[in-house]
């Protein structure tokens, strides 16, 4: 069973392990989509697959949808071997996703959380335009 890392220490790890000072916006690789590495890619697919399952109507339960989201983001972050720029443009795209799901599980209301919803399909379609 994958061990559960809290939650901060990872957000701690991200911010902790970006070592070049480069653009914050994130970009493309010389017009390229960046490659994620395999074993990356189910955690990704099955974050997108939780969020349109809850905004198709399957699921009611925000809190339940960040707990789910922060199991995959955890998942996600355990999976990665990338290094260099390509693990660095990944974050720009992942800090702000996890940013997002964090607010979404203080979320204290409905119209709170659909807000942060709509914010969470805008990041899923962002990693699609920029990665593969």
């Amino acid at each position: 069973q994958l061990k559960t890392i809290p939650y901060f220490l990872l957000i701690a790890f991200l911010f902790g392990c970006n070592s070049k000072g480069h653009e914050t916006a994130i970009y493309l690789n010389n017009g390229e989509k960046w490659k994620i590495n395999a074993e990356m890619k189910p955690h990704l697919d099955e974050g997108n697959r939780i969020l349109t399952a809850f905004i198709s109507g399957k699921e009611f339960d925000f809190k339940k949808l960040a707990d789910d989201m922060k199991i995959q983001n955890n998942s996600l972050i355990q999976s990665c071997t990338m290094k260099g720029e390509p693990h660095d443009v990944l974050h720009l795209w992942l800090i702000p996703h996890m940013e997002i799901v964090d607010q979404l599980s203080k979320a204290t209301t409905p119209e709170e959380a659909n807000e942060l919803i709509i914010q969470l399909k805008d990041s899923y379609r962002t990693f699609q335009f920029y990665f593969e």
